[in-house]
């Protein structure tokens, strides 16, 4: 059954910024539109984002519509209403007569209303606040309303003349998590860390990635999350290796490691957590040592984590410890500060050591610092924005051995290792949402295979 906010103050309080921060004239954002998996069966409906933090509301086909300075009330909701028929093949819903109490609106109208109140909204109201791309079927009743105004300007309907995306004023407040939103992702991460706990005790060699991922799902949902945050990956042996390996199809080998990378989504908000470990119990040596360089990098990058130090830092912190790794290893040559500024590093640690978590795994809000021109600036002159307290971040870097690369000793070859965890920066330095999970060799090493 859809739900809504036993409390509509925190969104009630989250419109009222978003008016305050436009500089007049009228939003329209709906939530996301339903979607078909095949044929006639639907997917689980997931609410837009933007939308669901702006209201609290996560059902289907409704529209939320904020007019600034409008008299009778400035945020109206347009939404599904009650239909007895219906609700048997598709569930119990808020209605319109409850809407309004129930999540802090001022009016709640049924969604079949709104293409023929628009233009009514719409007149004399200059922006027009809407993200076009997400939702083709209203893009073009947005405009066509828009058309029309226009051409009715001299019975004084005066149209929106501009049209502002509402989405980066939107963003820059989800980026600064308040605490019912820290409390969701709190959750989310217990009980992520607990699911990647099952799946160490459940591994040994002959499992398959998919019975870890079921598993993984399964505790998630067993312990009252939404289900996956986003789609697992469980990859084992040289799947470890493929960034974004999500088949699952594997069997577990002797010897070789498992690369979980899985987050449960609370709330609509989301963790997401990454380990390795070895899938007979015991890290080989070569496996330690690289496991070991990683979990330094990762700690090295978390202590950049803390207020006024910006984004990037955490990531090169990381950067020059796998370098500092790999040199040791033999697997690079050079200085650290030739290896860096060559990227050779490259071959083997291709991708970010992090990015904003929140309602979406890789949450809203800018990366760069304001008032830069990004359309002139190259990407590499761009300064990173300053870390303040709110903000949650992952820090997951990683070192990855292609199974086929012949440049390096075959003990290296298919072998794939990412840590990952989710900070949030807080007015002291930093909070561990997901401490809760192993990642000590030691502490690894002592779970694998218990179940």
């Amino acid at each position: 059954m859809p739900t809504f906010p036993a409390d509509p103050a925190p969104f009630r309080a989250r419109r009222a910024r978003l008016l305050a921060a436009m500089e007049a004239g009228i939003a329209v954002i709906p939530t996301a539109a339903p979607q078909h998996r095949n044929g006639d069966a639907e997917r689980r409906f997931r609410p837009d984002s933007d939308f669901w933090w702006l209201t609290g509301f996560d059902e289907p086909n409704a529209v939320l519509v904020l007019a600034k300075g409008r008299k009778e009330g400035e945020a109206l909701l347009f939404l599904q209403p009650r239909a007895r028929d219906q609700e048997i093949w598709t569930g119990r819903r808020l209605g319109v007569e409850r809407a309004s109490a129930a999540l802090g609106v001022d009016e709640a109208h049924p969604i079949e209303q709104f293409e023929a109140q628009l233009p009514k909204l719409l007149r004399g109201r200059d922006p027009l606040w809407y993200r076009t791309g997400l939702r083709p079927d209203l893009d073009r009743l947005m405009l066509d309303q828009v058309a029309a105004l226009r051409l009715r300007v001299r019975e004084g309907n005066p149209a929106p003349a501009r049209l502002h995306d509402p989405s980066p004023l939107i963003h820059e407040m989800r980026l600064h998590k308040d605490a019912g939103e820290l409390a969701a992702m709190r959750t989310a991460a217990r009980i992520s860390a607990a699911a990647h706990v099952a799946a160490m005790r459940a591994t040994r060699p002959g499992v398959g990635e998919h019975q870890i991922e079921a598993l993984v799902e399964h505790e998630f949902r067993r312990h009252g999350a939404k289900g996956p945050a986003y789609t697992t990956i469980a990859a084992s042996g040289p799947n470890a290796t493929i960034l974004h390996y999500i088949e699952n199809e594997r069997l577990l080998q002797a010897g070789e490691l498992m690369l979980l990378d899985a987050g449960a989504e609370y709330d609509w908000y989301a963790a997401d957590i990454t380990r390795t470990w070895p899938v007979s119990g015991r890290y080989t040596a070569v496996q330690r040592r690289v496991v070991e360089i990683v979990l330094e990098a990762q700690r090295r990058a978390i202590e950049q984590v803390r207020p006024g130090v910006n984004f990037q830092a955490a990531h090169d912190s990381a950067v020059r410890t796998l370098c500092e790794g790999l040199l040791e290893l033999k697997l690079l040559t050079g200085s650290v500060d030739e290896v860096i500024a060559n990227r050779s590093f490259r071959r083997f640690y291709m991708h970010r050591t992090g990015h904003w978590l929140g309602l979406d795994v890789h949450d809203a809000g800018h990366y760069f610092a304001g008032g830069q021109d990004v359309s002139t600036t190259p990407l590499a002159n761009l300064l990173h924005r300053p870390l303040a307290p709110g903000m949650v971040v992952t820090v997951e870097p990683g070192l990855y051995f292609a199974e086929d690369d012949e440049t390096i000793p075959p003990e290296y070859r298919g072998l794939g290792v990412r840590i990952e965890d989710d900070v949030l920066v807080t007015a002291g330095g930093h909070e561990i949402l997901t401490a809760d999970c192993p990642k000590q060799v030691g502490e690894v090493e002592a779970l694998v295979g218990t179940a």
